[in-house]
């Protein structure tokens, strides 16, 4: 934190604030003649008071009449004796030390020579700025009197005014220049004199609407105030403009310091203005909005200077940081300056344009990172899979890097556009997003290649199966990012989860392969046998299945559910197209129930199978049952009732279907038959939500 007492330790002491474009010259010499011109001019008045003092003596010898006119002239005898007075013997002029500042003015004395108040400028006596206001008064009285001083004499007289107005006015500037270094009391004396300069430039400008003929030159407005916001402008330039003295942190880059060095300082010393200036500043100089305004100017300047070059990624982020985040949140809403700008309007350090180019050169940076790191990522994951490199366990299950380092990547460039704006962060989500889209295609495209690559093997490796878990297990880490990352975008789904559902697809279907070809066989036995001894069989088909599973076991909970689910499918939908091969015709009502006992018999024992081992497919309980109740029914009419019933719990179940199991019934009649297919006629609807088990069985 800086110190407050070398809150301007920059600035010139000494030096005199350069004129503003609107300050007034005098008729002759500029304001700011220079010490040695004022001395000369001094010195010439020196050698004429002598002159006008015999005259006046000779004057008092004159007749009654003229003495009675020179009393009319009381007043313009005051104002010439001030101009014309000399060093009287027996009355010399008081020099006081410049450090105990005392004026040569007496309250209702006579007004002091222009010599004595060139001495009390000169000292620092700023209680001079009093008789030089009343001087600069008597002197426009003069001039707008008839019988006064010649054009020639007042153009002298006011050029000796003006020259000490430009030695009061760089006394008071210099105090104001360094305000925290005045005494305290010596402050409030500066600015009374500029405030009251201000109330005569304005009585000034009311009374130039009819200013009459006059020798003076305009000397007003002298616009001190406006001198004084000029020099508030040099001290934020001086402070903002040095070099910074401590640097960021290592690694950080010029312009990281740069900002750091405005952004501190400026906040710094704005603190310093609210807590130490502002009490002591009259409230018509606006000294908070004074200095912000100026300190803000110039930091956006700077700004501006840096964004018409071509920025690197970093400091594209770091400027965009700076004038949407940094600079509105953390200086002018900070807690001890908030209050005190709300009303000063700073605005924005950049214009809306630019920060809409700055906006889309990061976004475009960051998609070209992002793009770049999640690349890497997946060439070093499929690397892995060529080296047939087992994957890492955690919690028992098959674990890859990859989502996790994915998401990471993602959100990473999330937050740091969110840190920017609110805005910025929302739009750059949604570009990511469909970056991640794209991403999630190319990963499925090299695991479908190296799930390839892996069929061409008879049996899958350990390392092989590992591996394909491990990515199954990924989709769950992606979806439950991605759903956590946007949770109210709709096309989520098709965009990105799309791609995450056909990996894990093709993942089971690669992990149940050998699986299925070991069941394929055992099936096969039910048609061969024809149904003499379907238990025996159906016992090896689970005990192959449950030989296997344990392969299965470093899936996720619940994906280990879902193939379980798949098989379960699988095996009923297995049994059915057994039944419907149409190699079994059974003529008497005995047979049908018989076979019917049998297909109970065989659902009872999958759906209990299948539960136990994971399987939540609720809605293949009935699609054996309901079969064998098609088989043992006689009766055509509760046959079209049970059809109905099965029909709406699988929509997907055809008249070729219905057909297949029907032929088993050798004694039913082809026109009852008939009659039981149209039932099936009726419309059913099929939603998308419905699960579909005739859809997959290919009859012929």
């Amino acid at each position: 934190m800086l110190k407050m007492m070398t809150f301007f330790q920059g600035l010139p002491g000494e030096r005199a604030m350069p004129a503003s474009p609107h300050s007034p010259r005098s008729p002759q010499k500029p304001s700011s003649t220079s010490e040695a011109e004022s001395e000369a001019s001094m010195s010439e008045a020196s050698s004429e008071d002598l002159a006008l003092s015999l005259e006046v003596a000779a004057a008092q010898d004159r007749d009654e009449e003229a003495v009675k006119e020179k009393k009319k002239s009381k007043g313009l005898s005051n104002m010439l004796r001030v101009f014309k007075k000399g060093k009287i013997k027996g009355h010399p002029k008081a020099v006081e030390p410049q450090g105990h500042p005392k004026a040569s003015t007496v309250p209702g004395g006579p007004l002091p020579t222009v010599e004595e108040l060139k001495a009390d400028l000169e000292a620092g006596r700023l209680e001079a700025a009093g008789p030089l206001l009343a001087l600069e008064r008597e002197l426009q009285a003069a001039a707008a009197a008839a019988g006064g001083p010649s054009e020639a004499e007042l153009v002298r007289q006011q050029s000796k005014v003006e020259a000490l107005y430009v030695l009061l006015r760089d006394q008071v500037l210099a105090v104001l220049r360094r305000p925290l270094e005045a005494a305290p009391e010596r402050l409030r004396q500066a600015l009374a004199v500029v405030a009251e300069q201000e109330r005569e430039d304005r009585l000034a400008a009311a009374a130039a609407a009819d200013p009459g003929a006059s020798a003076l030159v305009a000397a007003r407005p002298r616009r001190w105030l406006q001198l004084w916001r000029h020099g508030v402008a040099q001290a934020a330039e001086e402070r903002l403009g040095a070099r910074a003295a401590a640097k960021g942190g290592e690694g950080s880059s010029e312009a990281e310091n740069t900002f750091l060095h405005l952004g501190r300082t400026m906040k710094e010393d704005l603190e310093v203005v609210v807590e130490r200036l502002k009490p002591l500043f009259p409230a018509e100089f606006h000294v908070v909005a004074a200095y912000a305004q100026s300190y803000h100017e110039y930091f956006a300047a700077q700004l501006a200077a840096m964004a018409q070059f071509e920025l690197c990624e970093r400091d594209t982020y770091m400027l965009l940081f700076w004038v949407q985040n940094l600079y509105p949140n953390d200086i002018i809403n900070s807690p001890k300056l908030a209050a005190e700008l709300q009303n000063v309007r700073l605005g924005s350090l950049l214009p809306p344009r630019q920060i809409r180019l700055l906006e889309a050169t990061f976004l475009s940076n960051e998609v070209a990172n992002v793009n770049e790191l999640m690349t890497r990522a997946l060439e070093l994951e499929s690397q892995r899979w060529a080296q047939d490199v087992p994957p890492q366990r955690l919690d028992g299950h098959c674990h890859s890097e990859l989502a996790i380092d994915t998401i990471q990547i993602i959100s990473q460039s999330q937050d740091k556009a969110k840190g920017i704006t609110v805005e910025l962060g929302m739009q750059t989500s949604q570009v990511l997003l469909m970056e991640l889209a794209g991403f999630l295609r190319r990963y499925q495209r090299d695991f479908d290649e190296f799930l390839e690559r892996c069929r061409q093997m008879r049996n899958y490796k350990a390392n092989v199966i590992a591996n394909i878990i491990a990515n199954i297990n990924n989709c769950l880490s992606f979806r439950t990012s991605m759903e956590q990352r946007w949770p109210t975008l709709q096309h989520i789904h098709v965009h990105a989860l799309g791609p995450l559902n056909e990996l894990k697809s093709h993942g089971f279907d690669a992990l149940l392969q050998n699986l299925l070809s070991d069941l394929k066989p055992l099936f096969k036995r039910f048609s061969q046998t024809r149904w003499a001894a379907p238990m025996e069989i159906l016992d090896q088909i689970l005990t192959t299945v449950a030989r296997r599973l344990p392969e299965f076991s470093e899936l996720q909970d619940c994906y280990q559910e879902e193939l379980m689910e798949m098989v379960h499918l699988h095996l009923v939908k297995e049994y059915i197209v057994r039944l419907s091969k149409r190699r079994l015709v059974l003529r008497t009502a005995e047979q049908q129930q018989h076979l019917a006992g049998h297909i109970h018999q065989s659902a009872e024992l999958i759906q209990s199978f299948c539960t136990q081992n994971g399987s939540h497919a609720t809605w293949l309980e009935p699609a054996l049952p309901k079969l064998a109740e098609i088989i043992r029914l006689q009766d055509p009419s509760a046959i079209k009732i049970e059809v109905a019933t099965y029909a709406a719990c699988y929509p997907d179940f055809s008249k070729d279907h219905l057909s297949a199991i029907l032929a088993i019934k050798g004694n039913l009649s082809s026109s009852d038959a008939r009659s039981i297919r149209s039932i099936l006629d009726i419309h059913t609807e099929f939603h998308e939500s419905s699960h579909t088990l005739f859809s997959l069985i290919k009859l012929g």
